[in-house]
Formats: C-alpha cells, structure tokens, sequence
C-alpha cells in the first residue's frame, strides 16, 4: 500500500493522462451509469422534458408548451438541447433528457482542472476537478432537468475569458466573455449578466483594471450579446402578445399580459422579492441556506475552514500582489480574487432573494477550486506555508469519525430491518409529511420511515462499507505524508458512497415517477383513450411525457382555465390565453363524461383519490396503484 501511494504521490498530478484516466472512471460510474435509471420523474423533470418534446414534434422552437398550454416563463436554451439531443437520437427517454447535464459536469471538471492547474499548479487542478465531480450537490441537482449546471459553465467561461483577456492582453477572448453571457441568458434569463457583472465591475474597481475598459470591447461585445440573446426574446415576444382582458377579470392577473411584463417582471423582478404570482415558490430559512452549503459541497467542505483561514491570513500580501505588474503570482491571486468575488455576491444574492437549494449551483465549482487552492498549497509547501498541514490532518479525522458514525447508524438500521420485507413499492411505505408544502426540493426527504429502509439494504450496505474504510484510510494516509492519495481517498469514497445513493434513488421511482402508470395505458389502452388528472399536471407529468406520442392529445385537467387559486400554477398564465385548448373540466363535466365514448383513465393522488370518490363512486375501476398514485379507467379492461 505504501509503495502504491508513493507512486500516486510522484506521478498522478503531474500526468494529464493519469488524471483524466481517474476523471474518466469516475464520471463513467457515477454519471453516466445513474443516465438510465430512474424514468423522467414528476414535476419539473417530465414538465420540462415535455417542453423538448414539444419543439421536435410541433417544429415550433420559439413558443414552449407543456401539455399543448403555453410555457413561456423560462428561456429556451437547456430544452433546445435536450431537443437537439431527441433529433439525433432518435430517443425521448430519461437517458436522452438528462444526458446535457452529465456532459455539463464534464465540461465544468475540464475548465475547473485547467483553471486550477495554471492558477495554482497541476494538484490543485486535480482536486478542483474531483471537487465537481464527487460533491454531493453537483450529483444530486443534476437528477432532473434544470439548467444549473449548464448555467455554471457559461459563466465560468465568461469569467476566465475576461480574465485571462486582461492578464494576456488579448481582446479577442473577450467576445468569448461576452457570447457566454448571452448563452446564459438563454439559459437563465438575466440573472447570468447581473451574476457576471457582480464579479466582474468589482474586480476591475479592485485590480486598478477599469483603466483599460477599451480592452474588453464593451460595444461590439454588448452587439455580439444582442446578437445571441435578443432574436428569441423578440421573436417569442411576437407570437405571445398582450391578449387584453381576454379571459375576464382574473383576481389576481387581471389582463392577460404578453410574454415581456410575464418574462420580464413576473418572472424576474417580482420573483426576487417574492411577489411572484403564482406563489409558488418558497425560501430557505436564513441559517439553512447557509449551512447547507457544507453538504452541497460535501465531503470537500471538510477543508472549507482551512480555506477561510488561509484567505483571512493571507489577506493583505495577496491584496499587495493584485495590484502589482510583474509579479508572477499575480494570475493566482487574481483568480482567487475574481472566484471569491463572483461567490460572494451569488451567495448573497440568493440569500436576499426567493431561493431553492440549488440555485447557488454556478457558486460551488468557482469554491472547490478556492478549496483546491488551499489544501495543495498547504500540502505542498512552497515558500511560507499557508497553514499547518494539521488542518488537513483534522478535517480527514472528521471524516474518518464522521464516517464511522454514519456507517454505524446504517448498521444499525440494517441490523433492525433484517426481518422486513422488501417491498419493491417504497412510496408506499414513506410519510406524506408535506414539509414546506413540497414547494423546496428536498421536501421528500423527510417522507422517509423505518419501514422503507428494508428496500434500501444494497445501497446502504455499499455506503456503509465506503464510509466505515475509506475515510479512515485517508487519514492513515494523510498521517503518513501520502497527501495526493489522502485527498484521491476523499474523491474516491464519494464515488462510492454516490453510486450508492443513485441505486437508493432509482428504488424511489415508484413514488417519484408516474411512468408505471404510463406503461398500462399504453399496453391496454388505444389511441383514442383520454387521460384526466385530479390535481396539477405536474402531478402526472411523467404520465403526459410518456403517452404522448401514443394518445396524440393534451391530458385534460379538473380545474378552471386560468385557475382561480393559483391551481396548475406551471401553465397557469399560458391557460390565460383565448386559444388555450379547452383541456380544463367541472365536476360535472367529469361526471357526465365517466362512462361515455372513448375510454376514460383517471389520474389521482393523495386527496384527489377522495374526491375521484365522491364524485365517480361505484363507477370506478382501478387499473393500478404505486406509492400514493392510482390509475382508474372507467370500464373493465381487457
């Protein structure tokens, strides 16, 4: 073991081969294996999904739809990828849908290995890129189809092109700066120039640097950002006009309005101070969107303290060398600078404004790069050290006893089901606690129950092998002098422990995903069937995905158009509009439609199953039933 880690030591940072041959198995293993498992799931994941579907079969990439209503408070960019990912394909199926954000992350570990690698030397490099591809948060929110991690490379890219623009004097990488923000804004709206410039305005001010605005070619680079970002902005500005008082007094919208007041102040302004209509959105309280940032950057915040120190003690010689011409550490110092100002200001920005816990996703690679910066620094010594190589010693002992604490409790629980069942529907063993009323990502984490860990024996028990050995290994290693294979031990262990939670997130799919009710319609239904939902389509959004190709038609909805009460609140405004399909069903239209013409399946959950009930009675028939979700159908089936 000794031998094997003296030569990780000698020739893994310093060998692009080597360190992209690691990048490589573990981007295979805990990206691209966990592409195929679970289906699309509801919610936003199928509802996006959907938009993609709809450019390749409509041809119309300028308006978006969810189930045939208008879709137009996001901009295009990550679902015309994912469209363009269908087209070559051929498929529309999890695989394909989620395959641009795992080559996002890809793309994020290249910029952050090179960006760390010239600023800070070939380890640091090595472990920025093993930050973004081991972290939990960056695995966790790249499950479902939301822009972040797109949206992080953009603006990365935009930063390093001014910077490196500024340090080279070669203004032609600054249209690289200025083309990644528009991208971005089709990516995520305006928040990706307040982003870049929040770093940037600072960091000219800071650097002495505004001096040479003419450099960064702020009016043929502001027309090349036209260039890119405005057609879509007019063109789906044109085709979604103001419709007047179209629909009759709504109580809250009142008119309906066009595209620019909906995109423009609903979706951006009024969202940041949460006046947003639909409310429903919800907000981190103050100390967990902070403290969550150590497990989103888990198991690397371990070594976040030590960067926090080094940067306080540090301050002043590096703020002396921002400033100074010749010295050669000043594309260091100046990366550090840029990175600390960019995550500074998105932390809290997002702080202030209506956040969800991954919306500070493009802030976590600019910090594992910071973090990279600081434990290669104090492992390797050079000139007057940063910090004691203590500090890393003891963030290795927590991990070793926080590991071994960890694995112990999933023993425990192990040990304490060993006589349950598994039941191959876990949805059906959790709680429906509706913690902040499911409106925050993680809600469902507090379903859990002891009766479900049964189903999750594989996973755990891999978890708990990886964290009962791997963090104690480490330490021995960090002890013994072997830093590279101390810190390669952190990165590997959670891989290991990622693999794991992947598997325990596919057996979720039967709570988390409608796609097995999907498959009984399209093996026992026909063409001409209906599909009806009680509750939100983003109830049975993986439903819609699934069928559509097969029923040809939208899913109607029990609920008035243009919802009275916030109802069906993702095409809620596009409902608003007068040539919406008429998708939107009274209880007595359900009532009197039960029974009569085509075959009718209904959708319901939770308290919707009560309400089917009542109003539907004997006349129910249920075609299948997974976690809290049943099918019913109106006749017997075949």
């Amino acid at each position: 073991m000794r031998q094997i880690s003296s030569t990780i030591d000698s020739k893994l940072a310093s060998s692009n081969r080597l360190v992209w041959a690691l990048f490589g198995v573990i981007f295979l293993a805990v990206y691209v294996a966990s592409l195929f498992t679970p289906a699309l799931l509801d919610d936003v994941d199928a509802a996006h999904a959907q938009v993609a579907q709809h450019y390749v079969d409509s041809g119309d990439w300028i308006t978006g739809r969810i189930n045939y209503i208008r879709y137009i408070e996001k901009p295009p960019l990550p679902w015309w990828l994912v469209a363009s990912v269908y087209l070559v394909t051929g498929q529309q199926n999890a695989f394909t849908t989620h395959l641009p954000n795992a080559l996002a992350m890809l793309a994020l570990t290249w910029l952050a290995w090179m960006w760390g690698k010239r600023a800070w030397g070939p380890r640091a490099g090595l472990y920025a890129g093993l930050g973004c591809l081991t972290s939990f948060g960056p695995f966790l929110f790249t499950r479902f189809i939301i822009p972040e991690a797109i949206m992080s490379i953009f603006l990365l890219t935009a930063l390093y092109g001014m910077l490196t623009a500024l340090e080279m004097n070669r203004p032609a990488r600054v249209y690289w700066s200025w083309s990644m923000v528009a991208l971005g804004i089709l990516i995520k709206g305006m928040i990706a120039p307040v982003f870049f410039f929040g770093a940037a305005i600072p960091y000219l001010l800071w650097t002495g640097e505004w001096g040479r605005w003419r450099l960064l070619r702020p009016i043929s680079g502001f027309l090349l950002l036209l260039a890119i970002a405005l057609p879509w902005h007019v063109l789906v500005g044109m085709a979604n006009p103001d419709q007047g008082n179209a629909v009759g007094n709504h109580p809250t919208i009142g008119n309906v309005h066009g595209f620019w007041w909906f995109y423009l102040v609903n979706e951006h302004f009024l969202r940041f101070f949460g006046h947003r209509y639909p409310h429903d959105y919800n907000k981190l309280p103050f100390a967990a969107y902070w403290l969550l940032h150590f497990v989103w950057l888990f198991p690397w915040s371990l070594f976040l303290p030590a960067t926090l120190v080094a940067g306080w003690k540090t301050r002043k010689s590096w703020m002396e060398q921002v400033r100074q011409e010749a010295d050669p550490a000043r594309f260091r110092v100046r990366s550090a600078l840029l990175l600390g100002l960019f995550s500074a200001f998105s932390l809290v920005f997002f702080g202030i404004s209506t956040n969800q816990e991954y919306y500070t996703f493009p802030v976590w690679p600019p910090l594992f790069m910071l973090i990279a910066a600081v434990v290669a620094g104090i492992e390797e010594q050079h000139g007057r050290p940063l910090l004691s190589q203590a500090w890393l010693s003891r963030a290795q002992a927590v991990f070793a006893v926080l590991g071994v604490l960890i694995a112990l409790a999933l023993s425990v629980c192990l040990w304490e089901s060993r006589n349950l069942p598994y039941v191959d529907d876990i949805g059906t063993l959790l709680a429906h606690r509706a913690v902040a009323g499911y409106t925050l990502s993680m809600s469902h984490f507090f379903d859990l129950t002891g009766e479900s860990f049964a189903s999750l024996r594989l996973p755990a028990g891999l978890a708990a092998v990886a964290l009962l050995t791997g963090p104690f290994l480490g330490w021995r290693l960090r002890v013994n002098g072997k830093h590279i294979a101390a810190s390669v031990s952190v990165a590997l262990t959670a891989a290991v422990f990622l693999i794991a939670a992947h598997i325990a997130f596919a057996r979720f799919e039967p709570m988390l995903s409608s796609k097995q009710l999907a498959d009984v319609i399209l093996a026992k239904g026909t063409p001409a069937d209906s599909f009806i939902i009680i509750g939100e389509q983003s109830d049975a959004s993986s439903v819609i995905f699934y069928t559509n190709h097969f029923l040809h038609k939208p899913a109607l909805l029990t609920y008035p158009r243009c919802g009275q009460n916030g109802e069906g609140s993702t095409i809620l405004w596009g409902s608003c509009y007068p040539d919406a399909p008429d998708i939107f069903l009274s209880d007595e239209q359900l009532v009197q439609r039960w029974g009569a013409g085509e075959r009718k399946w209904l959708f319901t959950q939770d308290e919707g199953e009560k309400r089917a009930e009542k109003l539907l009675g004997g006349r129910l028939i249920k075609a299948r039933a997974i976690a809290d979700k049943v099918l019913w159908t109106d006749r017997p089936l075949p």
